[in-house]
């Protein structure tokens, strides 16, 4: 059995497209998935299942257009590709989050890193990025967050295929699945 991460993108966020994590878990243990867990109120979902990979995004995407009414964008991820996207991290990313602010950008399909990462407007001496695995690392350095860049992406239209993580969630993400 696979062991996965949904990552969905604008629930639970400024008061929009709520969704009770304890009613996400139950939809998605209604749909067949097991082991289901949820971390924060942003939508992560850690999973089990012996479907096939390439049609786990598209299930998620219906349930939660099917169960509560609400079309979001999903990446999925596998227990080894989210270890990959940690292990391969630039040097030092996300170990100094006094001084930065560290977040990894999941790209979904067809986008990829090299478009995202043109997409992504940066400041200089603020905003630093770099092309990963399906994800684009971005940091900010924490004293001028406030001058970053990163919110422009919103609209972008490569928006449309991407959700962000802090590198805080996504390494409490890859333990839970470790932990399985």
């Amino acid at each position: 059995m696979g062991r996965y991460v949904a990552l969905l993108r604008g629930i639970n966020v400024g008061g929009k497209n709520q969704v009770p994590m304890a009613e996400l878990r139950a939809a998605f243990e209604d749909d067949g998935f097991d082991a289901v867990e949820s971390y924060i109120q942003s939508g992560n979902v850690v999973f089990e299942t012996d479907r096939a990979r390439r049609r786990l995004e598209g299930d998620v995407e219906e349930i939660m257009e099917r169960d509560f009414g609400i079309p979001v964008v999903v990446v999925v991820r596998s227990h080894r590709q989210l270890c990959n996207v940690v292990r391969t991290a630039p040097d030092g990313f996300g170990r100094s989050p006094e001084t930065f602010h560290s977040d990894v950008v999941f790209l979904k399909s067809p986008l990829t890193p090299a478009r995202a990462l043109a997409a992504l407007d940066r400041r200089e001496g603020v905003d630093e990025a770099w092309a990963g695995t399906g994800v684009v690392y971005f940091r900010r350095r924490s004293a001028e967050r406030t001058r970053s860049r990163l919110s422009r992406i919103a609209g972008r239209p490569e928006y449309a295929h991407m959700t962000i993580r802090n590198w805080n969630t996504t390494t409490t993400l890859l333990a839970m699945l470790d932990a399985r």
